[in-house]
């Protein structure tokens, strides 16, 4: 193992760390929050970064440029989903409400 494979382990380490913390704080948020609008502010934000994290670890230790390609493309659509979902909740708070 050479160091810059060690370098590599260790940064692909600390941020798929980082992205299960971020995920951990998006679920946090969802649970502790009191409305609608703050607890889907806490989701989409935390959880976008939290998969920008894991997919990061992911491209670091990707063995072709398809991958990381791949990787990123996940990031986008996962974006876009929840930005998509948060506003399409948002616009109606009595959509994501309990019975």
């Amino acid at each position: 193992m050479s160091g810059a494979d060690a370098v590599l382990d260790v940064a692909a380490i600390v941020a798929a760390v980082l992205g299960g913390l971020f995920f951990t704080a998006g679920t946090l948020g969802l649970l502790r929050f009191p409305d609608l609008r703050s607890r889907l502010h806490a989701v989409t934000k935390a959880d976008t970064l939290g998969l920008g994290f894991v997919m990061l670890a992911l491209s670091l230790r990707a063995d072709s440029g398809w991958e990381v390609a791949k990787y990123a493309s996940i990031w986008v659509l996962g974006m876009a989903v929840a930005a998509v979902a948060a506003t399409l909740l948002a616009t109606d708070p009595d959509r994501g409400a309990a019975a």
